[in-house]
């Protein structure tokens, strides 16, 4: 077996909006390296990246994935991430195994939402960076207007490293502006288009060392060795941006860029040493990445895989691990085994018998490591950062069909959680409906088809019920006797209660004020557990009555026909008479809203959370992007997540938290109780 370790090795996602290639491109570096038989293909639904049934049915990426080609020396392992917003979580927990990133941008396509959203990623973890601009065969690509558009958005750093030969139809192959391949067969338009493009690269390059800038200044001719490591140095450091071009299923253009790749981009060695937390001290903890330290790693996917049950993606950051060997799990403090290692190409696992510092590998059956753990020698304990979190942002209710599928579905949610995290599953404790939450809604509608076709499990989908209560505005005095005779032993409960709003949050006080006996001391808990129950049932609409004071102060009694039950039955109706009395209101759940758009959207969505009777709480402005804090009623937020993607071309991203309960205006009220009349009466 080869042993790549951290010089030897290349790790880089591959990250961009839906539908620029991505999937295609990494294909096509697996086939012209000698890594695959044939050229994969999206369409054809044969690639080796996009296995998953879904994936080829909806011929998108939805899974990270993992592959790898040899190149030379050098193992290069490609990290291939969902483009479509929904399942953005994917790539924020794949960045911490890369050490270099590939930006597609289509030629046809431009710039688009789901580009800058998958930059903005990078920018945050200072990830070093590439960008290929796809489809420049494709009628009406201009390369050199993608390009100032890519400079636009991204900043001058964004420098071109190859240029179209040809363009659109006649697109037939690429020239170097570095080293001057391909040149002869520019024309001379396009010659001089590369002339100035590789005097403003070597001006970019130049400016990583002062002693370059000031030989460029001079007019002094730099050399092809200065200009490789001032360029290698600047990939490493971030400051230069390398744009390459091509047409991956031809093939073209991506030799060049795994050449740059294997040459430039940054090893895991050169990452610099990696910061974690010492768990006993609390305190920073630096791992150097390299094999010849204590074993140190992150777990950073879980895939359910059909045969082999759970596989666990794991970067090994220091030292070395070899199967069958066991090791520390830090954050679940436990110690685990693992068993045989593997190296993945797509869905095909081809097992290795030790990986060292700098690799990523997968490893099957794990009991209690899940995404985001930290995994070490037991003697050298460190925790990484964890996994990124996202707060779900739309819901289904979703209901099992049969019996059958009731007894199945929590096991077969459980699964499909801890492969991801995007997912929440949870049942409402007053609607006692089970809620799925998630990105958006071709999340939730992948999850449901995962759990038909991979588990059996038939739902029924719905929009969740909104969880109102009620609540009283003044107070009220009520009397109720329950009194029956059927022959034998009768009913008799008779109660007097008084009724009060209280602040709030205040929930419920049941107060005894009984004196004399008129009520016996035995029947008091018969009353209160009455009031309760009517309290969980409500008077208005059906909904859980809260913020109400009950006061229990007078009523008779029986010798003989008098019981527990009869109680029970007398507060519960009189507490259900008293709230009609008492002017009852409906509550309704306010949610803290926060919404993060492009500012030119700021006076549309600002109009719109007006609509949805929101009130806006504050604005701030944080580079191009505003955010908007406001409180808006949930039941005005439940399909917010596909309109504000609407309004702001999947530009806008919004998080949601319960604050608190207000009143529902008087006519929205009306129209809620109706309805919830008209729904119990069909049940």
């Amino acid at each position: 077996m080869d042993k790549y370790s951290e010089n030897t090795i290349r790790n880089v996602i591959f990250v961009s909006h839906s539908g620029a290639g991505k999937t295609t491109l990494i294909d096509s570096i697996l086939y012209t390296h000698g890594a695959a038989t044939r050229q994969g293909s999206v369409d054809e639904g044969n690639s080796l990246s996009d296995y998953d049934p879904i994936e080829i049915s909806r011929k998108i990426s939805i899974n990270v994935s993992l592959l790898h080609a040899v190149v030379g020396k050098v193992k290069l392992n490609c990290i291939d991430t969902p483009g479509y917003a929904d399942f953005l979580l994917e790539l924020r927990n794949a960045v911490p195994a890369a050490d270099a990133a590939i930006l597609l941008v289509s030629a046809y396509d431009g710039v688009e939402v789901g580009t800058q959203r998958t930059w903005d990623v990078l920018e945050k973890n200072n990830l070093p960076r590439g960008i290929f601009v796809s489809k420049i065969d494709k009628e009406n690509s201009e390369y050199i207007k993608t390009l100032e558009s890519i400079q636009e958005n991204f900043g001058k750093k964004c420098v071109p490293i190859t240029m179209p030969i040809g363009n659109a139809e006649t697109f037939k192959g690429v020239a170097n502006l570095l080293t001057k391949s391909g040149w002869d067969a520019l024309s001379d338009d396009e010659k001089s288009k590369a002339e100035k493009l590789r005097e403003s690269l070597i001006e970019q390059i130049a400016e990583v060392d002062d002693n370059l800038v000031e030989k460029y200044l001079n007019g002094d001719e730099l050399s092809d060795d200065e200009i490789a490591k001032a360029f290698k140095e600047a990939i490493k450091q971030n400051i230069i941006v390398p744009v390459f071009c091509g047409n991956a299923l031809a093939q073209i253009g991506v030799k060049e860029l795994v050449e740059i790749i294997v040459q430039d981009f940054p090893a895991p060695v050169d990452r610099g040493q990696i910061a974690g937390i010492d768990p006993k001290s609390k305190e920073e903890k630096i791992i150097p990445p390299k094999s010849d330290q204590p074993f140190s790693a992150y777990i950073f996917k879980t895939i359910s895989d059909p045969y082999v049950g759970q596989l666990s993606l794991f970067r090994v950051y220091s030292g070395e691990l070899k199967a069958n060997t066991d090791f520390y799990n830090v954050n679940q403090g436990t110690v685990e085994r693992f068993g045989q290692l593997y190296s993945l190409q797509g869905k095909e696992q081809v097992p290795v018998d030790a990986i060292f510092a700098g690799d990523i590998a997968a490893v099957a059956k794990l009991k209690n490591t899940k995404t985001g753990d930290s995994v070490s020698d037991s003697k050298n304990q460190v925790i990484f950062e964890n996994t990124v979190s996202m707060e779900p942002a739309i819901s289904f209710s979703l209901k099992p069909k049969t019996r059958q599928d009731e007894e199945k579905i929590s096991q077969a949610l459980a699964k499909l959680t801890t492969e991801d995290k995007g997912i929440k599953v949870g049942r409402d404790a007053q609607t006692k409906e089970l809620i799925l939450s998630g990105m958006g809604d071709m999340h939730l509608e992948i999850t449901i088809e995962r759990l038909k076709n991979r588990y059996h499990v038939d739902v029924a989908v719905g929009t969740p019920k909104v969880a109102y209560k009620e609540t009283v505005k003044r107070s009220a005095k009520v009397h109720h006797k329950h009194k029956k005779q059927s022959g034998g032993r009768g009913q008799y409960g008779d109660v007097w209660l008084q009724i009060d709003p209280l602040e709030r949050g205040g929930n419920f006080e049941f107060v005894d004020k009984i004196v004399g006996g008129v009520v016996p001391r035995q029947y008091i808990p018969s009353v209160e557990k009455g009031v309760r129950k009517v309290m969980g049932e409500g008077s208005l609409a059906g909904y859980p009555l809260v913020d109400v004071r009950v006061t229990l102060y007078d009523g008779s009694y029986h010798d003989v026909d008098s019981s527990d039950m009869a109680f029970q039955i007398a507060g519960g109706m009189a507490l259900r008479k008293g709230v009609l009395e008492a002017s009852p209101i409906l509550l309704e759940p306010i949610m803290d809203v926060e919404v993060v758009i492009p500012g030119e959207y700021m006076g549309a969505i600002n109009g719109d959370l007006s609509s949805r009777r929101g009130r806006v709480q504050g604005m701030e402005a944080a580079g191009r992007y505003e955010t908007i804090r406001s409180q808006v009623p949930l039941a005005e937020m439940l399909k917010y997540a596909n309109d504000l993607r609407s309004m702001t071309q999947g530009r806008g991203s919004y998080t949601m938290h319960f604050s608190h309960y207000e009143e529902v205006p008087g006519r929205i009220a009306e129209k809620i109780i109706a309805m919830t009349k008209v729904e119990h009466k069909e049940e």
